[in-house]
Formats: C-alpha cells, sequence, structure tokens
C-alpha cells in the first residue's frame, strides 16, 4: 500500500515502465520497446528530477540562500519542475523562455506560481522551432535577470545534479523493472542530463548495454554533422548545441538521427496504439528505437523515456 507523502515533491520519480508491444508490432520489427513514463511526474516531464536534484544540491551546499530569488531558462519542462520545487520550498522562481516554445508551457508555469518571462525570438526563426541561437538569447535575458535580482541561477546545461538525479533514479529503475534485461537504451538531446545519468548507471551495471544520441535530422551536432536544419520542430532539444558539458567523456555507442515528421508521427501513433499520449522528443525516441530495432538491434530491448505530456502541445501542429 503506497504511503502518504509529505508534498507533491516526494511523488517524483519511480515512474512506470511499459511495454510498446503494439506498436512494435504495428511497425514490422522484432524486439522490444520498454518506456519509462516521465510524464506522469508532477510536473508532466522527466525535468522533475533534474528540478529536484539542483535543488537539494544548492540548499546542501548553501549557494542557495532560504527565500532567495530562483531564475532558470527552460523550454517550459524544467520550468515547471522548478516551479513546484521552488513553490513547495519558499522559493519565488523566474521561468526566461523562448517565445518560439508552445503557449501552454508559459500558462502551466504562471499556474503553479512561476513569473514567465518570454523572450522574443530572432526575425528569421520560425515559431515553435527554437534553435541554439534562439536559446543564447534566452540565455543572455537569465542571466540578465540574475544579475538584477541577486538569484540563484539553475544553470541546468552545467550543475551536475541535473544528470546526477537520473544516474541516482531513473537508471537504477530502469535496471530494477527489467532485473537488468535491457540491452540498449536510445535518448533525445536536450541538457544531455538524462542522457548521461542513465548512460553512466547502465554502464556500470552493464558494460555491453548499447546507449545512443537520438538527435533532429540536420542538427546533429554531437554526431559531428553540419548543422543545416537548425529550425526544426522538435521541441525541448536538439539545440545543436556544439559542446555539451555533460557529454565529456560519456560512452556513447551510436547516434540515430530523426526528422521532425517522424518524431511527430511516432508521436501520434505513440498515442493511438499505446494510450501514451507523449510530446516530440517522445516521439523521437520511440522512432529511434524502432529505427534501431529494425536494424542493428533487432531482437534486443531497448528503454527509451517519455518525456513529457502532449498536452503541452495542443496548440501546435502535432496534433493536427
Amino acid at each position: 500500500m503506497s504511503k502518504v507523502l509529505s508534498s507533491v515533491v516526494d511523488a517524483i520519480g519511480n515512474t512506470p515502465l511499459v511495454r510498446l508491444d503494439r506498436l512494435t508490432e504495428a511497425y514490422g520489427v522484432e524486439g522490444t520497446i520498454l518506456a519509462k513514463l516521465e510524464y506522469l511526474n508532477p510536473g508532466f516531464s522527466k525535468k522533475d528530477r533534474a528540478a529536484r536534484g539542483i535543488i537539494d544540491d544548492a540548499e546542501r551546499s548553501g549557494a542557495l540562500r532560504p527565500g532567495q530569488t530562483v531564475v532558470e531558462l527552460t523550454s517550459g519542462n524544467m520550468g515547471a519542475g522548478l516551479a513546484i520545487v521552488c513553490g513547495i520550498r519558499g522559493y519565488p522562481f523566474v521561468a526566461v523562455m523562448s517565445r518560439g516554445n508552445s503557449d501552454e508551457r508559459a500558462r502551466m508555469m504562471r499556474a503553479l506560481g512561476a513569473e514567465v518571462v518570454l523572450v522574443e525570438q530572432l526575425p528569421t526563426s520560425v515559431t515553435g522551432q527554437v534553435s541554439g541561437s534562439d536559446l543564447e538569447l534566452v540565455d543572455r535575458a537569465a542571466q540578465r535577470i540574475t544579475t538584477e535580482r541577486g538569484a540563484f541561477r539553475v544553470d541546468q546545461f552545467h550543475r551536475d545534479g541535473n544528470w546526477v538525479s537520473h544516474y541516482l533514479t531513473t537508471g537504477p529503475e530502469l535496471w530494477e523493472a527489467t532485473e537488468g534485461k535491457i540491452d540498449g537504451f536510445a535518448d533525445f538531446l536536450g541538457s544531455g542530463g538524462t542522457y548521461t545519468g542513465i548512460t553512466r548507471a547502465l554502464k556500470e551495471l552493464k558494460p555491453d548495454v548499447q546507449c545512443y544520441v537520438v538527435e533532429p535530422e540536420g542538427a546533429a551536432v554531437a554526431a559531428g554533422q553540419a548543422v543545416t536544419n537548425p529550425e526544426h520542430p522538435i521541441q525541448g532539444g536538439g539545440y545543436a548545441i556544439p559542446d555539451l558539458q555533460f557529454l565529456r567523456g560519456v560512452p556513447i555507442d551510436g547516434f540515430v538521427q530523426i526528422s521532425g515528421h517522424d518524431a511527430k508521427r511516432t508521436a501520434r501513433a505513440l498515442a493511438v496504439r499505446e494510450g501514451i499520449f507523449g510530446g516530440f522528443s517522445a516521439g523521437a525516441n520511440v522512432a529511434a528505437a524502432l529505427r534501431l530495432l529494425a536494424g542493428e538491434m533487432s531482437g534486443k530491448v531497448i528503454a527509451v523515456v517519455i518525456c513529457d505530456s502532449g498536452l503541452k502541445y495542443l496548440s501546435t501542429d502535432l496534433w493536427e
């Protein structure tokens, strides 16, 4: 029987792991895809774990003072997680986000008590398609607000609490749920925290597990490719940042590039065939797993993360 929790922060993690047998059958591939339903976290995304991990570390180290304002750039998911954690623990929170992200995300963060600052995109950018250059504008705004308010900057691309949260929780949860019967893992890159934490945890337990980086077609810099499509539609990652700190020294067994079209199509199939209502990056992850099962990982067991909820994209073309 479940125990009574002291706050919703204690409900973060221990998300279900589900077989996608109806999808693999429909696509005619051999093997098993296991989907970690991170959209069932309180903030509807995997970023709840990173938000709690970074705030926990900052409290322990004294970097975050009681009542101090917290600031972070976000595509919406980290912001929702931080709004929850900061609200429970008494820190004012300012989320800084590009206008290119879906409006549902800003509305959710405001509903959770965050102050939301929206940053205009570059004149050449397309709404709904946030590039690395757009993210740089958001970062500058976040830096300015941090200085002006004497705030604590979460800095999710650099603080180890991000990847360590997945190393200590998500990775071991995958291992325990499968009893170690897992052959591969594929993950769409945002900050790199999820890939790094889970890969480190799984490789320690089973060195021959195959871990794959998933990126958008035309913005696959981790794979060493030229950027030809920085305005891809897969929100929440694929920013074509050339040097993600968390990936340094972390094993990468292969790279998979997924088009925006395939990410959308797979997210829709995931909803219809499996009843799992995920976002763009969930579609990219599952599309990558399907491609791997159709090729080099045929017959194997591959885990992926359902990063966030499709509810955050109702105003986008994902559900047209």
